[in-house]
Formats: C-alpha cells, sequence, structure tokens
C-alpha cells in the first residue's frame, strides 16, 4: 500500500454521525466533500467568482457600505468555498508525509512573506493595504496560506497533469514556474488595482516592480521540491485522472481575475487569464455544459 493510499484509506474515529450510528471517519468526510464539490461545480467555479467579482469591484468604487466593502470574513469565507475544488481533490492523498511536507511549506509561505514587507527582499517594498484579518506579527494575514498555497499547488498540479511522465524533473520545474509567474502575473495586477496591496516603489507592470517575480520564482522552487517530496507521485497521477474538478480552482482564478483586470483595463493580464482557460478547456477540465451535467452519482475509490 502506497503512502497516498494509507492516506485515503485512514479511518480513525474523529467524532458521530449526525444520525447516531456510528463514528464518522476521515473516509466519510471526503466522501461528502467529495459529493458537496460535484453536485455544486458550477455554484463554486463560476457562480461565486462572477459574484465575488461584482463585489470587489463595487468595493473599490466604494458604491456598497463600508462594513461590507473588502470584510475580511466575507472575503475569506469565499475564497475558502473557492478553494473546496482543491481541497476536496488532494484531501484522500494527505498522509502523515503530506502534512509534514504542507506544514513546511506554510512555514516558508510566512517567512518569506514576513521578510518580504520588513525588508523588501525577494518581492520587493510592499505593504498589505486592506484588512484580511488578524495579522501575523501585524504584518502578515494569519490566513496567508489559504491565498498562497493554491498558486503553487496548482500550477503543480496542472503541470503533473498535462506532462504525465513525459518531463524530465529540470523540465517539469520550469514548467511549473512558468505556470506560476503566469498566475501572480495575472493576480498582483488586479490586487493593485483593488487596493489590496501595493508596493512602496511601483513597478512598470500595472505597478508591480520585476523584483516581485523573482520571489516567485524561488518560492515555486521550493514547492516543486517540497510537493515532490511529500506527494506520492503515482497517486497523485491517478487522482488527478480520477477526479474532474480538482483544477476547478484555477476556473475561479480565471474568471475573478480576468473579469478584475478587464474592468480596469489591465489587458495583458486579462489575455493570460483567457489563456489560463484556454489550457483549463483543452485539457477538458473547463467545460461550462459539462459542469452543469457533472450532478450525480459520486465515484468511489474503493
Amino acid at each position: 500500500m502506497t503512502d497516498g493510499e494509507v492516506g485515503a484509506a485512514s479511518d480513525g474515529e474523529i467524532g458521530a454521525t449526525s444520525d447516531g450510528e456510528g463514528p464518522t471517519t476521515r473516509r466519510t468526510i471526503e466522501r461528502r466533500l467529495d459529493a458537496l464539490v460535484r453536485d455544486n461545480r458550477v455554484t463554486i467555479a463560476i457562480t461565486f467568482p462572477l459574484v465575488g467579482v461584482v463585489l470587489l469591484i463595487a468595493a473599490a468604487e466604494g458604491a456598497i457600505p463600508q462594513r461590507i466593502a473588502f470584510n475580511p470574513l466575507l472575503l475569506l469565507g469565499a475564497v475558502l468555498v473557492m478553494r473546496l475544488p482543491l481541497i476536496g481533490g488532494l484531501l484522500p492523498l494527505v498522509d502523515r508525509r503530506a502534512l509534514v511536507g504542507l506544514g513546511v511549506l506554510a512555514g516558508f509561505t510566512y517567512g518569506v512573506e514576513l521578510v518580504g514587507v520588513y525588508t523588501g527582499v525577494l518581492y520587493g517594498e510592499f505593504e498589505y493595504l486592506i484588512d484580511l484579518g488578524p495579522m501575523l506579527l501585524g504584518a502578515v494575514p494569519l490566513a496567508l496560506p489559504v491565498f498562497y498555497f493554491p498558486i503553487l499547488l496548482n500550477s503543480y498540479l496542472l503541470v503533473t497533469l498535462l506532462s504525465g511522465e513525459r518531463l524530465g524533473a529540470a523540465a517539469r520545474l520550469l514548467a511549473v514556474l512558468c505556470v506560476v509567474v503566469g498566475m501572480d502575473l495575472v493576480l498582483d495586477p488586479g490586487a493593485v488595482a483593488l487596493g489590496f496591496w501595493g508596493w512602496e516603489t511601483p513597478g512598470a507592470y500595472y505597478g508591480v516592480p520585476a523584483q516581485n517575480y523573482v520571489g516567485w520564482i524561488l518560492s515555486g522552487i521550493v514547492a516543486v521540491g517540497v510537493l515532490t517530496l511529500s506527494l506520492d507521485q503515482d497517486d497523485l497521477a491517478e487522482r488527478l485522472d480520477r477526479c474532474e474538478y480538482v483544477l476547478d480552482d484555477l476556473i475561479s482564478f480565471g474568471v475573478l481575475w480576468g473579469l478584475v483586470n478587464l474592468y480596469f483595463g489591465n489587458y495583458v493580464p486579462v489575455a493570460l487569464a483567457v489563456a489560463l482557460l484556454a489550457v483549463l478547456v483543452r485539457a477538458d477540465r473547463f467545460d461550462v455544459a459539462g459542469l452543469a451535467a457533472s450532478r450525480g452519482p459520486t465515484p468511489t475509490d474503493d
């Protein structure tokens, strides 16, 4: 049995079921989350980001009450909903080794972000301009991994799905780095336009300095190394093949940030967002008709 199978088959008791018939196992939670995501793919991958675009732009333009404009609880709640496909897709693969790897990646995330905020090293001198909830050391959101992880994880998953075993280690690393930087070339201009964060010395690329992308390259290198060591690659390839929704978070990303950038006239990020969605269409992962028809019996891995 592989590490991934150990993680998927873990049936430790973690509570009582709502019907009182016995303990709720990890496998039960995985199946319920799997069914929830499959039955609501359009809502999660399309509706949530569309509503998010409207609310974010309205907040930036001062068109909604201050108490709900960029409200950190609403922001975090909406982001967590859009992360459900990524969580549900990877949860069966998370064993002790994967947990350690994700913990290392989380520690690295907080570390480089704190260094960036206080020193300007890697990402340039920047600061958060809106409330994103409780802050670590008064500088970095505690919820940072929720915002930061998906760029690294989704880039790794997309390259793994598209490349299979055709790429060597160096080529795969380069491919993941291209996707990571490409996603941030979409994200940062939109976030700057909305006033989420900004740089003391704005750069030529929609206010984002080139140094920022040096930081993302370093993050990508670390992420590829950690994820390669902590995830069973055979189990991951099988999960990507069998779980049609695992990359739906990329659909949400492309729709939300593509439209935000379109509103603010950031046309290069718009083109990159469209290219990302086109890749997902080509990979048979973004088909609105298919998403709407995805409701039905939940496949099992038994």
